[in-house]
């Protein structure tokens, strides 16, 4: 059926004209969305295959990156984005934001932007298992999650840098050392963070104590106070990320407990001060966020200008003592 529809069918089903199809084809950002929309609702529908070599002959490229992250207010992805748009402005290169919020369709149109030449590629932090039919040949850069095998992807050391951590904390004295954390929602270098604890502890003959969940960003609060209520004497608490021990932190606080005298906590993901006490830093495993973004930047580039690149990119994190810690 491709072969048969032209410019002209979509411009008819669509209510627009041919001029406006065109622009939409050719990647013009001065369309209106909605109008926008509705002619590649259309596109799909008659599955219009638009030539656009002449498109490419005038334009190799956009010059626009796409980023998708699921929520903006969280220390990692607003650092992370914040990164990636500094080193794209210096390289000549403009960047669209899409927060997700966890919806798959907001994921696939970014996708579908790549494949009509909107944007040239995009850094993906996805939640979501997408087919490999989906994702094939587009230049896409994966942050911690394993999209596929030809997909490059950056991430810190997770495996090596919360061992660190866990065995900083059974190198203090502690015995009853708890695992909070927060299961990605497909295969990641994340999951090593609770690898890495489960080896630690057993090495050691200690018990473990762990919650992991399956938890939107934001609710991570309900999977706290189930932590806590089933594990209250616990004498350290590793979290798998720095919203997590900031509310098991001020959960503890509020019901008496010491930092670090009756409880240890560490933090993966960063090194905040916490809003409500500027005198506590969670001790904390801090990524290299920059490092990280200018790495995404630069494999996205890579892909985008066919290059071969590496699959998977680990940077070193720090462990960083802070007053919640011995």
């Amino acid at each position: 059926m491709s072969d048969k529809v032209t410019i002209l069918d979509v411009a008819k089903k669509s209510g627009f004209g041919v001029g406006t199809v065109s622009r939409v084809i050719s990647g013009d950002k001065y369309v209106k969305e909605s109008t926008r929309k509705t002619i590649l609702k259309v596109i799909e529908e008659l599955n219009f295959s638009p030539n656009v070599n002449g498109a490419r002959l005038r334009k190799k490229h956009n010059k626009v990156i796409a980023i998708l992250v699921p929520i903006i207010n969280h220390p990692f992805f607003a650092e992370f984005v914040e990164h990636v748009n500094n080193i794209a402005s210096t390289k000549g290169y403009s960047t669209l934001l899409v927060v997700s919020r966890m919806n798959v369709d907001k994921e696939k149109e970014i996708l579908r932007k790549i494949r009509q030449k909107e944007v040239d590629g995009a850094i993906f932090v996805t939640h979501y298992e997408h087919e490999d039919e989906e994702i094939h040949g587009l230049p896409l850069v994966s942050v911690d999650r394993h999209l596929n095998h030809s997909v490059p992807y950056v991430s810190s050391d997770n495996y090596d840098a919360s061992k660190k951590a866990v065995e900083y904390l059974v190198s203090t004295g502690a015995k009853k050392i708890g695992y909070i954390g927060t299961k990605p929602f497909v295969d990641s270098e994340v999951s090593f963070r609770e690898k890495a604890y489960q080896d630690v502890v057993s090495g050691h003959h200690l018990k473990s104590y762990i919650t992991n969940e399956v938890v939107e960003h934001g609710d991570e609060e309900k999977m706290v106070d189930k932590f806590l209520s089933s594990y209250p004497d616990l004498d350290a608490v590793f979290a798998s990320g720095m919203t997590t021990a900031q509310i098991v932190y001020q959960k503890l606080k509020k019901k008496g407990i010491r930092f670090p005298e009756d409880v240890q906590l560490i933090g993966y993901d960063g090194e905040p001060k916490l809003w409500d006490d500027h005198e506590i830093t969670i001790s904390s495993i801090q990524q290299p966020i920059k490092e990280m973004a200018e790495g995404a930047f630069n494999l996205l580039i890579d892909v985008i200008n066919g290059k071969e690149t590496q699959i998977r990119n680990i940077y070193t994190s720090t462990f960083i003592k802070g007053n919640t810690t011995k």
